[in-house]
């Protein structure tokens, strides 16, 4: 399984939520909190070329927010993208 990165804040919604689906799924992440970080608030913004969380990466692929992770699960294709090697 392609390790999956999640930049987040502990009280964003969103990241709430994209947690929760990658949980479902029985995905282990590794979860970087920006709050109160910023060289890590930079690093992701620098990284995703977005300043909002979640930021999210599975592999090498930067997948971007909650949203688009949602739209990945709703079009098949998430699973995928989990159990590659990249």
């Amino acid at each position: 399984m392609a390790p999956v990165i999640v930049y987040s804040s502990a009280w964003c919604p969103y990241c709430i939520r994209a947690k929760q689906l990658l949980t479902q799924k029985g995905v282990a992440f590794d979860e970087i909190s920006v709050d109160g970080k910023p060289e890590l608030r930079a690093e992701m913004t620098r990284k995703a070329g977005r300043t909002s969380v979640p930021q999210i990466w599975i592999g090498s692929t930067h997948v971007g927010g909650c949203d688009d992770l949602f739209a990945l699960e709703r079009a098949g294709t998430l699973d995928a993208l989990l159990n590659s090697t990249v």
